[in-house]
């Protein structure tokens, strides 16, 4: 079963996937993480990481450029992805497609007030991944509903304990992570492509709790 874990940069998705595999490894679930992007795996994700940090010349102004090495970096794992998951793992994966989604129709002016069927950049986006390049439809979608203020204050503070941890150029911009936010309760309201649970901030320890018993739910379905 392939569970996506979503939410703006600083929502605190980290921490919630790594409680939800604590408590699926205590109730005796087979289960597997995967993070994107795969900065230290990947050459596409690589290429978009200097594009975010000033590099690659104007590339990160393009947000079908972009989204393009976002979605390669998912590509190179897409049969690895599958097999997990027709083995009987539950896979946690932190960003996957709808991040894509997302924060491509926020870079593309989207506010997420019409229904996002109906916005060409998330069609484009479904037919890139879950098409073009073959990458699985999730079965379930976890969306970390944090208040775009206080995701941003949580990366400020992060980048402040941990040089390693500067904010790229997405995380800086409060415009983007707001339409981003806007663009995520869209597809959660529509419920994009397959079931989504959405989960608001709150102790991370009931929240993990409440998002196994809602994937044991679909899985069991």
């Amino acid at each position: 079963m392939i569970v996506a874990c979503e939410g703006i940069d600083g929502a605190g998705k980290n921490t919630l996937v790594t409680a939800i595999e604590k408590e699926l490894v205590e109730r005796e679930k087979p289960v597997a993480l995967v993070s994107f992007p795969r900065y230290n795996d990947s050459v596409h994700a690589q290429l978009a990481q200097s594009a975010l940090y000033g590099g690659m010349g104007d590339l990160v102004d393009s947000a079908c450029g972009m989204a393009t090495l976002f979605a390669l970096d998912r590509a190179e794992i897409a049969d690895d992805i599958a097999e997990l998951s027709e083995d009987g793992y539950f896979l946690l994966i932190d960003r996957f497609v709808a991040s894509n989604a997302a924060y491509t129709a926020a870079r593309s002016g989207w506010d997420g007030q019409s229904p996002s069927q109906d916005n060409p950049t998330v069609s484009w986006i479904a037919e890139l991944e879950f098409e073009r390049l073959g990458i699985p439809v999730p079965d379930l979608h976890i969306f970390l509903s944090t208040p775009p203020r206080l995701a941003s204050e949580r990366a400020v503070a992060r980048e402040g304990e941990d040089a390693s941890r500067a904010r790229d150029a997405f995380e800086k911009d409060s415009d983007l992570q707001r339409r981003t936010a806007a663009a995520y309760e869209a597809l959660a309201r529509d419920q994009w492509q397959s079931p989504w649970v959405v989960v608001k901030p709150g102790e991370v320890t009931r929240q993990a709790t409440e998002v196994v018993d809602a994937i044991l739910r679909h899985h069991a379905h």
